[in-house]
């Protein structure tokens, strides 16, 4: 080992290993990129004399063939090398987001052709996530997988946060065009960043019976654990109420009562600076009771919804969205710590689809009935049935004995299984249940 390296070494946490480093970069730059293409997309779409239906369905788009293939992406994931799943997804969305860009910048694009540019860029998220997950989880190991997972994520959202208000003053200054060639670059630079990953200490797998089997054992881990499939039912339900007060009521307060859209940016911008502040958080503390601790840090994702429901002067909301964004990333660090935990590596994949998969597939409907629910309601009683239900399903939650009970063990519980074994042989240890 040269100086050079041992200097390096020594300025590197021993968890920041080479697979992690380049996992964290890469995320880094997608995030940047992607957050400000969001912008992009819809200023494109109403660059071309779209209106704003034709932007929830360019939106809409993104999210079908995400909900579509997430169960295959993560079956896929754990089939194949997770690395090699990854830069095809990288390459997929470089392209479809090249073409998007080349259309906008070239000529008016078509609705159908942007919906259809972004649904390839979805599926491509579909394949990405679960062996992104899977590559991140088997990428640390020890007592300090925590700290490397809130480390994780302080880089992607502090690259979101960036992103949304670089990629919203690139929009206003070169145009949506350019802002999506960026992303498409990004996507670029980041899939050859990851072929450089070393999958050398994940065993090989066994050869399955087939990829609807992959699935089905899948299955099998993930209802076989109550702590899991109950925390997936109620973020299910609270990723579509609060998608909902986000995306619609949000923007509709915002319009009638806090001076508009600029108010509601700031109160969006607080929230994003509050996941950063959480991540960090969760880089010096380990609740011992993870997934306790975490859900009742779950309660304050309510406060938003209620607060747009008074509604409340802008400090006030944004103040809410701050702390809302600590809370939300203890949990979110807590979580990603209790599956790398608790399920056996090469499962990971499969698990990961099944959580992403009940995350997002409620909020298109949900999102599609927030206007139903504003006209049969009113606005002011729809978001105080948002916050409600989050604030339901959270303490429904908590009756889950391994939720209040499973404890930080400071590495796996599990042994690593053939691909073809029975979830259920898989041993698990929740460390002083009951």
């Amino acid at each position: 080992m040269t100086s050079a390296d041992a200097s390096a070494r020594r300025r590197t946490p021993n968890w920041a290993g080479r697979n992690y480093t380049l996992l964290t970069s890469a995320a880094f730059i997608t995030n940047l990129g992607s957050q400000g293409a969001l912008i992009a997309a819809a200023f494109a779409v109403l660059e071309s004399g779209g209106s704003g239906g034709d932007v929830g369905l360019v939106a809409a788009a993104r999210t079908l063939p995400l909900v579509v293939f997430l169960l295959i992406g993560g079956a896929v994931a754990d089939r194949l090398p997770r690395h090699r799943v990854m830069v095809a997804a990288n390459a997929l969305n470089c392209a479809s987001q090249g073409l998007f860009a080349l259309l906008v910048l070239v000529g008016e694009p078509r609705l159908w052709q942007m919906m259809l540019l972004t649904a390839l860029g979805g599926t491509g998220q579909a394949f990405f996530g679960p062996a992104a997950e899977g590559m991140l989880m088997s990428s640390v190991s020890g007592e300090q997988a925590g700290r490397a997972f809130a480390v994780f994520r302080m880089a992607m959202q502090g690259a979101a946060l960036g992103g949304a208000a670089l990629g919203g003053a690139m929009v206003a200054v070169i145009g949506p065009g350019w802002v999506l060639a960026a992303d498409a670059l990004a996507f670029a630079v980041a899939g050859a960043l990851r072929s450089f990953l070393d999958v050398s200490h994940i065993p090989p797998r066994a050869p399955g019976s087939g990829l609807l089997s992959d699935l089905r054992e899948g299955w099998r881990e993930f209802i076989g654990r109550p702590w899991l499939w109950g925390i997936v039912v109620q973020f299910s339900i609270a990723n579509a109420v609060v998608a909902a007060a986000d995306a619609v009521y949000g923007p509709l307060v915002a319009r009638d009562h806090l001076g508009g859209a600029g108010p509601w940016g700031l109160a969006l911008g607080f929230f994003g600076a509050g996941t950063v502040g959480g991540a960090l958080l969760m880089t010096r503390w380990k609740p011992h009771r993870l997934l306790l601790a975490g859900t009742l840090c779950v309660f304050p994702l309510a406060l938003p919804s209620a607060a747009l429901a008074i509604p409340t002067s802008v400090p006030v909301l944004c103040a809410v969205m701050l702390c809302t964004g600590v809370t939300v990333e203890v949990f979110s660090v807590s979580w990603m710590t209790a599956l790398h935990q608790e399920i056996p590596e090469e499962k990971l994949s499969r698990v990961s689809a099944y959580d992403w998969f009940g995350s997002v597939a409620m909020v298109p409907p949900a999102t599609a009935l927030a206007g139903p629910a504003e006209s049969a309601f009113g606005r002011s009683p729809a978001l105080w049935g948002c916050a409600a239900l989050v604030v339901l399903v959270t303490a429904a939650v908590l009756c889950v004995p391994d939720v209040r009970n499973l404890r930080r063990t400071g590495g796996r519980t599990v042994r690593a299984q053939h691909a073809g074994s029975d979830s259920a042989d898989a041993e698990r240890a929740v460390g002083g249940l009951g």
